[in-house]
């Protein structure tokens, strides 16, 4: 699988409150560009729109470290999601039988690995 390079690199900070501003910093620039749902569009689906509504219902499911540690990489996966042209790999999900699930490689400039 490739993995594609981003030039930005994870929130810093130690507490809850910290990373989340950020992350809520750099969602709300993309949520003040639209009157409805906020999205970034993607470069490897053709410049489809991607709802990003989807990934903070997800994020509040988990446990308060979890949900630390997936939103540090909340700026490289924004970045990954709009630049990356790099084929995922796609499963079908267990679920849902209609939906495929695609799941991106990126490095941060770091060279820390994480997924979307």
């Amino acid at each position: 699988m490739k993995t594609y390079k981003t030039k930005s690199i994870i929130l810093a900070g130690t507490s809850y409150k910290e990373i989340s501003k950020k992350a809520f910093i750099l969602y709300n620039g993309i949520r003040r560009k639209t009157k409805r749902r906020p999205y970034v569009r993607s470069a490897y689906f053709k410049k489809d729109k991607i709802f990003l509504g989807l990934f903070w219902t997800h994020i509040y499911n988990k446990n308060y470290w979890d949900q630390m540690r997936r939103m540090k990489f909340f700026g490289c996966a924004l970045e990954l999601i709009k630049n990356s042209r790099f084929e995922p790999t796609s499963k079908e999900n267990p679920n849902k039988p209609t939906e495929i699930l695609h799941r991106f490689a990126g490095v941060t400039k770091n060279n820390d690995l994480f997924f979307v």
